[in-house]
């Protein structure tokens, strides 16, 4: 189990949950430590009994200490540079959208998908790198070299002289693309007091505005420096999808120089107290105390008295590298799937993750391209106006992550209700788009797609870290990635098999989406109102 390295076999037979949650009352008020409750208004998302006891009574004290020390600057802080890779996750494969088309008709390539092929498979590899990484070697690295990788192969794809070249960019950049999501929401969430967990969903704010960005970028530049859908392109005439990437890339390494320079990014206390580190865990508690100007009552004392007797952590360096070597084995994985309630949340959680991974980017990776040939038929298929309707659809997106994050904190609805919901409807939607007689029409149900899709996504970034427990969170983030980006390498082998001119890429990914909403009504766990472990 993880977490209880160094327990005897004889300590793991005593070391139920009861025993766990007697150990923790006797370090509340009333104990030899004088420190308060930790389970004093805590309840968590995962019933007791989900996960490794040590751990989990851990988490439940660590949740009370940054209950203790509140909102404050720290959190602010990462709230905000958390939003960088927030919106880089969006960003890059909204890039790779805006300039499929002006690239395709630069490089006339047999099997134009390819490209978005390739950056699924650089998603898929960030994902598994990044993702499992972080429960292994920690948070603080791959989040800071997630955005530096971006933006370096982002400007050097600028530079490409084939249609094989961009290919490869498009992989190495959506490399560090890959890991943004699995580590960002990790290190967030593990800071974050629960009365304010909504805020993950919050930041999806910032995955709509990137989106924006990027539009209003690529308006000017691919609307008036790129080659008409219907002519021969050369290079010069075709420049603006370079100019495109240089701006979008130059835009990517100011957010990865920010995050590295100006921000001090602390452990994750509880990735520390799971590897046994409790000292650090309380130095980095009290660190983001004093950054909010307050103090913290917690103990090395009150982490101590969560172990069972007996309990030996290994900090040898010899100990750690056979750990870390261990850690690579499938223990983080099993135990998503040690009873019977987190194995159903896991799987369905995957599935959900997977669907979505192949719907959205069958439609919307291509969605440029899809409004320029239906606006060819209706007479008005310019790169001008392809872009500008572009822009408008992102704009529609902002207010749907502002409304997932209101409508999770109601009580009808919480997570569950306002994932399913906004799910279907996006399905929905993208059925009716199939009805549009004239580009207006194609362009309101383009807009309906955007505000339900991006309260689906606002939802499912914030639900998905919170049921996972700390010391497999990375890798739980990491395994819905991992059924995200598969399905999305698929995305693109559906597009050329199915004809984008036709409807019956929309038909599929319209059925994915509805059944993905059918399914979160079958999860086990609601986490409104309540703390992540």
């Amino acid at each position: 189990m993880a977490g209880v390295e160094g327990i005897g076999k004889s300590d793991l037979a005593v070391t139920d949950n009861n025993t766990m949650a007697t150990k923790i009352e006797a370090s509340g008020s009333g104990g030899d430590n004088g420190a308060p409750n930790p389970n004093a208004g805590d309840d968590g998302i995962l019933p007791h009994g989900e996960i490794d006891p040590v751990f989990e009574a851990k988490a439940r004290v660590l949740n009370h200490a940054i209950q203790e020390i509140g909102m404050g600057r720290y959190q602010w802080q990462l709230f905000a540079v958390v939003g960088f890779g927030w919106a880089s996750d969006n960003l890059w494969p909204i890039v790779l959208s805006l300039i499929f088309t002006p690239v395709k008709s630069e490089f006339n390539p047999d099997k134009p998908p390819m490209f978005a092929l390739a950056q699924n498979i650089g998603l898929l590899a960030g994902a598994i790198f990044w993702g499992f990484g972080c429960d292994i070697f920690g948070r603080r690295w791959a989040f800071n070299l997630t955005l530096g990788i971006t933006g370096v192969f982002g400007l050097a794809g600028a530079g490409a002289p084939s249609f094989a070249a961009i290919g490869v960019f498009a992989a190495l950049w959506s490399f560090g693309v890959g890991g943004n999501l699995p580590v960002d929401s990790a290190i967030f969430l593990e800071f974050l007091p629960a009365s304010h967990q909504y805020l993950l969903t919050v930041l999806s704010v910032t995955w709509a505005l990137s989106q924006v960005v990027a539009n209003l970028v690529a308006w000017p530049l691919l609307g008036n420096l790129t080659c008409q859908i219907d002519q021969v392109c050369t290079k010069s005439q075709n420049m603006g999808w370079r100019y495109f990437l240089i701006t979008i890339g130059g835009l990517t390494l100011v957010m990865f120089l920010f995050r590295f320079l100006a921000f001090t990014i602390y452990e994750s206390p509880k990735y520390l107290a799971a590897k046994g580190k409790d000292e650090e865990a309380v130095k980095i508690v009290y660190k983001v105390a004093r950054r909010n100007g307050k103090t913290s009552s917690l103990t090395v004392a009150q982490l101590k008295a969560c172990e069972p007797e007996g309990y030996v952590p290994q900090t040898k360096v010899s100990s750690l590298i056979k750990r870390h070597l261990e850690d690579v084995k499938f223990d983080r994985v099993r135990a998503l799937f040690a009873t019977r309630h987190l194995a159903l949340s896991t799987s369905l959680i995957m599935v959900i993750w997977a669907f979505i991974g192949l719907g959205y980017p069958l439609y919307n990776s291509f969605l440029p391209f899809i409004q320029a040939a239906r606006g060819a038929q209706f007479g008005d298929g310019s790169t001008y106006m392809t872009y500008r309707n572009s822009l408008i659809i992102a704009v529609v997106g902002i207010p749907g992550a502002l409304v997932g994050a209101y409508l999770v904190e109601r009580p009808r609805l919480g997570r569950k209700g306002t994932l399913s919901v906004s799910t279907i409807l996006t399905g929905v939607f993208l059925y009716g788009s199939t009805t549009a007689m004239n580009s207006d029409a194609l362009l309101g149900w383009n807009c309906a797609f955007s505000f339900t899709s991006n309260i689906m996504y606002s939802v499912l970034y914030s639900y998905t870290p919170e049921v996972f427990p700390t010391p497999s969170r990375g890798t739980g983030n990491a395994l819905t990635a991992t059924c995200n980006r598969i399905f999305g390498i698929m995305a693109p082998i559906v597009a050329m098999f199915g004809d984008l001119n036709t409807p019956i890429p929309v038909y599929v990914s319209g059925a994915l989406f509805i059944i993905a909403g059918m399914l979160v009504v079958v999860l086990p766990f609601e986490s409104r109102g309540k703390a992540a472990l």
